[in-house]
């Protein structure tokens, strides 16, 4: 479900859970504790996928098997996810090794850093397409990437976008021309940072992303609870459980 690899005082968390690495209740949890215990153990942290595939996102035919009860809960579990990111005291950079929508896209905005692989692979927030509302604490996350105007354009059109157009919007800063180089790109960029004075280096870092973080401390479960009753809308549903059906088909074709 998850590798863990070490490149000297960089640790690398390698989502592994075939066949796409959807987000599903234990891989959040599991990941979570990771980059909390990463970070205590590591100067800087690099996620990463598998080749061709960052993250599909998440774990949809899972999640539609959950109560409300059950959603609520895993809902709160991947906002910690994202502020465990947001706040980690240490660099965290994604190696986004290929196709990454939705919940993975949603994963790499709280890193400091985005290196993707070049190809026909598609990075985005798609949840308009898929009758979802994307929360505030996320489209704040991509703004600071890309500014208000172009978020506003991905998120309301629900757009996949390709390397180029990401790099050129800022959704990632840099591209790289394998799987393999975007980890190997992303971990001497850590690298890169732990060679600079600590002290002014996380000091900096921290006075850059306090923004980021303050969206957090205003999280509560007002928040949580309106993505979830979007989630039980009955448009919602139909257009989730479409979709199911519709990778069911192409998985057995």
């Amino acid at each position: 479900m998850l590798n863990t690899i070490d490149h000297g005082n960089v640790r690398e968390l390698q989502l592994a859970r075939p066949p796409v690495n959807a987000l599903d209740p234990e891989l959040v949890d599991t990941l979570t504790k990771a980059v909390a215990e990463a970070a205590t153990a590591a100067g800087a942290i690099v996620i990463s996928g598998r080749e061709g595939l960052f993250s599909a996102g998440l774990d949809v035919p899972a999640l539609l098997a959950l109560d409300r009860a059950g959603m609520t809960g895993f809902w709160g579990s991947f906002f910690r996810l994202l502020e465990t990111v947001a706040r980690s005291p240490v660099p965290v950079a994604a190696a986004i090794t290929g196709h990454s929508p939705a919940g993975g896209a949603v994963l790499s905005l709280y890193c400091d850093y985005r290196v993707m692989t070049s190809g026909e692979y598609r990075i985005g927030l798609n949840e308009t397409r898929v009758g979802l509302v994307v929360p505030p604490v996320i489209r704040v996350a991509l703004e600071r990437l890309t500014g208000p105007h172009r978020a506003e354009r991905l998120v309301v059109a629900g757009d996949l976008i390709g390397p180029n157009d990401a790099l050129a919007c800022g959704m990632v800063d840099a591209l790289a021309d394998s799987p393999q180089a975007a980890v190997s790109d992303a971990v001497r960029w850590c690298e890169g940072l732990l060679a600079l004075p600590a002290h002014a280096m996380l000091g900096n870092r921290a006075l850059a992303r306090a923004a980021l973080h303050r969206h957090f401390d205003h999280l509560g479960e007002d928040d949580v609870a309106a993505f979830v009753d979007g989630w039980f809308q009955a448009d919602t549903q139909r257009t989730l459980k479409a979709l199911v059906e519709q990778l069911q088909k192409k998985s057995a074709g």
